[in-house]
């Protein structure tokens, strides 16, 4: 996905910040509204794929930190600091494997020679070439990972069930990882 330069700078300060407590940048977008700008910050943590109230909180004031010595943005802005959300946009080229068998919406600048420039369909992956496979009902696509414009999850039935099915799999490992504690005091 293509970042503007202030959206590249950002990411490259932050990320750094975000992997030193744990985390993992996903996304950094920056927009406006009603004449302010917005720095959205998307992270998860890098282990459970969650965030917390609390830990956005600490996150948000450790990177607004960062932001204010380093002076990147010129102006007044507001910082949100989120989770990327179970619909999750698609950003870095192992997204398309790890999310491989969910469905997508992808967005490529320029279109393919048939004009076609936005789909729908079942990631199949990513190959060696760095095109990301899509398989839709007009059949199968390559689309070249440096034109994608925009990337996101469905919200389907088969992503809500691996998202429970993922928050059932850190509570075993946390309900583990708490009785090894009580045994090992």
């Amino acid at each position: 996905m293509r970042l503007s330069p202030l959206e590249s700078k950002v990411s490259k300060i932050v990320a750094p910040v975000l992997a030193d407590m744990g985390y993992t940048l996903v996304h950094v977008i920056m927009t406006s509204e009603a004449d302010t700008a917005i720095l959205r910050v998307m992270t998860e943590h890098s282990v459970t794929k969650q965030l917390n109230l609390d830990d956005a909180a600490r996150l948000s004031r450790a990177v607004g930190a960062v932001l204010d010595v380093e002076d990147v943005i010129t102006g007044a802005y507001r910082l949100e600091l989120s989770s990327p959300g179970i619909d999750r946009p698609l950003v870095k080229p192992e997204d398309f494997t790890e999310y491989a068998g969910f469905e997508a919406k992808i967005e490529i600048e320029p279109p393919l020679p048939s004009g076609q420039k936005r789909f729908r369909g079942r990631l199949r992956g990513i190959n060696e070439d760095k095109e990301i496979l899509l398989e839709t009902e007009e059949g199968p696509f390559e689309l070249p990972y440096y034109n994608i414009q925009k990337a996101r999850l469905v919200l389907t039935d088969d992503l809500l069930k691996a998202g429970q099915e993922r928050k059932k799999k850190l509570k075993e490992l946390e309900e583990q990882e708490q009785q090894q504690n009580q045994l090992s005091n």
